[in-house]
């Protein structure tokens, strides 16, 4: 890893293709993980835009922020080893489940260290389920042993987690979850980031994001199944076929609709959103080479 970092830096432009393959190899990777669970449809997207209001209203450097930005959509890397049985369970999980849940910072920090920006983004994958209480996971850390990133991303992922739809309940509105961050303030969630989440980041901010894949794109609701679908960040791109219950769709006059034809199997493979990651590879880009 730390010989890539020294020969990326030879020439500038060399430096910027390398970092810019990476951040694209790393975000298409954790794309096709959550692509696994269809229910968590946009969930990167969100807690990487959560990530980056909280390091922009907290005044972290622009740097920070970038750190925040990429930690918070790649934090969930290691469910690529969670058995879809569990991942994608409509239930919730046992404690015997619960325990194999909790391996996945572990294993996703061991992938990072197998990717050339895997050192950027090492512990918000790892240490993103830390409390301030020292009752968090995997490494029991506690206070100001957590890293900051971890800090920022672990809130941001919890808020979206309490206001987004599951397969076992829906999601809360903003205020129930904004309650629960402040009942948790200082015990499940770092004293200083619910604070700029509950008196510094505008709740315009937090509306326009909450049950979005992307800036301006607001999931949409499979016509069979309603369950949640993220619409292609290009408009070119035709709509999807619905994950979970495989129906092929079609628009018309911008309503989705069924084509009463199953999608064929080429058709529900998990594909990252290139677009997606193009946009937010190139505002990364100048802060992380």
């Amino acid at each position: 890893m730390f010989q890539w970092m020294k020969s990326s830096k030879k020439t500038g432009h060399n430096a910027a293709d390398a970092a810019r393959q990476g951040l694209v190899s790393l975000m298409n990777l954790t794309m096709l993980v959550e692509a696994r669970d269809p229910y968590t449809a946009g969930h990167m997207w969100r807690v990487s835009r959560f990530s980056r209001l909280l390091a922009e209203y907290g005044g972290l450097s622009p740097r920070d922020q970038a750190l925040c930005e990429l930690g918070g959509f790649v934090h969930d890397l290691g469910k690529i080893a969670i058995p879809d049985s569990i991942l994608t369970g409509t239930s919730r999980l046992s404690d015997e489940q619960f325990a194999i849940m909790k391996t996945h910072p572990g294993v996703g920090a061991h992938l990072t260290d197998m990717q050339p920006l895997g050192a950027l983004v090492h512990d918000a994958v790892r240490s993103h389920h830390e409390r301030p209480d020292g009752r968090g996971y995997p490494d029991g850390l506690a206070g100001e042993a957590i890293p900051q990133t971890a800090a920022v991303i672990g809130l941001a992922d919890a808020f979206d987690a309490m206001t987004s739809d599951r397969s076992y309940r829906k999601g809360m509105d903003s205020q129930t979850a904004l309650a629960i961050v402040a009942d948790g303030q200082g015990s499940q969630f770092d004293p200083h980031w619910a604070s700029i989440l509950l008196d510094a980041v505008p709740s315009r901010e937090i509306e326009h994001v909450i049950g979005h894949s992307a800036d301006g794109i607001p999931l949409e609701v499979c016509p069979m199944c309603h369950g949640p679908l993220a619409r292609p960040t290009d408009p070119a791109e035709s709509v999807p076929p619905c994950r979970i219950c495989g129906a092929e769709l079609d628009e018309r006059d911008g309503e989705i609709l069924p084509t009463g034809r199953m999608a064929t199997a080429d058709a529900l493979q998990p594909r990252a959103d290139r677009a997606l990651i193009h946009v937010l590879a190139e505002r990364m880009l100048p802060h992380v080479h």
